[in-house]
């Protein structure tokens, strides 16, 4: 009897971290994807995702491009058998059938497992990241992450309201703009007439998000702005037709323009970008691109949402 009572107490413990059959899946903010968190973990304060009270087991979850999936599987299936100590599994989930990696580790001196998961989405791919210390290994055990795992879900969109909440700053003018997706949760976003299966390019968009540490004098700030501006990703033969300094709101800006193709049709667009800068902490960096044929219509949209970013509080 001395021994069963604790063993039924530890095997009560362990089944209490399982994901409840009947609740409801918990999606991280401003992401399609979700699950049903174990027992003890809670939605993270720095990262999407959940942890535990004393932060040591940390649920990481995120978006990646949709055709990160297919890769992942194909890497599967070329090696079944894993390798390096990198146990491989799958698993069907609400979501699709989902491909995951068990393995040891250590986070600084601490003896950790480590979990890894994809799983296919609607124009993404979903990918969780587990990290278990060993001392928590007893509860949170193998078959309960994959259980948590097994709950995995998605939501075909955010909504508009939500996605916006996250951002450090008020939109107060979205100009009519219908397709509004988070490129990183509280940090960059996408407003854009055309929507991301059928590619942004061949219609107006903008992308809104905050950049770090930027210089402070004049000079420098021009030659930081014209740089940034021809390192715009998915822009080709690009070049600089305007940059000069103005306000923005107030506050010190740049503004860049260049000309360039952009897609796999190579669609001649015009593409502006605005750098509010900031005297201390981050500033706002605004892409805006639209075909060519298009620009002096979008422009004047882009304009008012430029202007309508306000700070929060």
């Amino acid at each position: 009897m001395k021994l069963i009572r604790p063993l039924a107490a530890l095997a009560l413990l362990i089944a209490s971290a399982f994901p409840a059959l009947a609740a409801d899946a918990v999606f991280p903010p401003g992401l399609r994807l979700g699950m049903v968190p174990l027992v003890g973990l809670s939605t993270a304060k720095t990262f999407p995702g959940f942890e535990s009270e004393d932060g040591s087991v940390k649920v990481l979850i995120t978006e990646l491009p949709p055709a990160a999936y297919g890769e992942v599987v194909s890497a599967f299936n070329s090696n079944p058998a894993g390798a390096g100590g990198v146990k491989q599994d799958k698993i069907e989930t609400p979501a699709g059938l989902a491909y995951f990696t068990t393995e040891s580790g250590k986070a600084g001196d601490t003896p950790v497992k480590r979990y890894s998961m994809i799983v296919p989405g609607a124009g993404f791919s979903g990918y969780v990241a587990v990290q278990v210390p060993e001392n928590a290994t007893k509860i949170y055990t193998d078959e309960a992450v994959r259980q948590m795992f097994a709950s995995t879900v998605t939501r075909k969109q955010v909504s508009v309201e939500e996605q916006i909440a996250l951002m450090p700053f008020r939109i107060t003018d979205l100009a009519e703009f219908k397709d509004i997706r988070t490129l990183a949760p509280g940090s960059s976003i996408i407003l854009a007439d055309g929507n991301e299966s059928a590619g942004y390019e061949s219609k107006p968009f903008m992308i809104l998000g905050l950049i770090g540490a930027t210089p402070q004098q004049a000079d420098d700030r021009a030659r930081f702005a014209q740089e940034a501006a021809l390192q715009i990703p998915g822009v080709r033969e690009s070049r600089v037709t305007m940059s000069e300094p103005i306000r923005i709101n107030g506050q010190q800006g740049f503004e860049t323009r260049i000309d360039g193709v952009s897609g796999k049709d190579k669609v001649p667009v015009t593409v502006v970008q605005w750098i509010r800068f900031s005297s201390g902490g981050a500033s706002l960096r605004i892409i805006a691109s639209a075909p060519r044929d298009q620009w002096l219509a979008a422009f004047t949209r882009f304009r008012a949402v430029r202007d309508g970013i306000q700070p929060k509080g």
